[in-house]
């Protein structure tokens, strides 16, 4: 069974910045794409940024040029840069991997708040 666990979420002023890690347990087999989401409350959960195991990657149209994607293949683990930081950024952010198949994993979340 594979985990993706996540870490670097926290308390940011806005203007501020965060780098989310996600960390598989093991190498995925069929790997198609690893990426996050992100659910505020009473809000829907929806896509920010992901990135396939080609290295292609796509991003939420109104996170473009705030947040980036990477990937280290070596450890298993995707990054997410976060960077001017907006008070309705504010949600928990979750990791999502899919398979070719697809099979999906997702990890348990981090928050991140934004304050004004």
């Amino acid at each position: 069974q594979v985990q993706l666990v996540e870490s670097g979420g926290g308390l940011v002023q806005a203007g501020g910045s965060l780098r989310l890690s996600c960390a598989a347990s093991r190498s995925i087999p069929n790997i198609y794409a690893m990426g996050w989401y992100r659910q505020a409350p009473g809000k829907k959960r929806e896509l920010v940024a992901t990135i396939t195991s080609g290295g292609s990657t796509n991003y939420a149209d109104s996170l473009k040029g705030r947040f980036t994607i990477s990937r280290d293949k070596t450890k298993n683990t995707v990054y997410l840069q976060m960077n001017s930081l907006k008070p309705e950024d504010t949600a928990t952010y979750y990791c999502n991997a899919v398979t070719w198949n697809p099979v999906n994993y997702w990890g348990q979340g981090t928050q991140v708040t934004v304050s004004s």
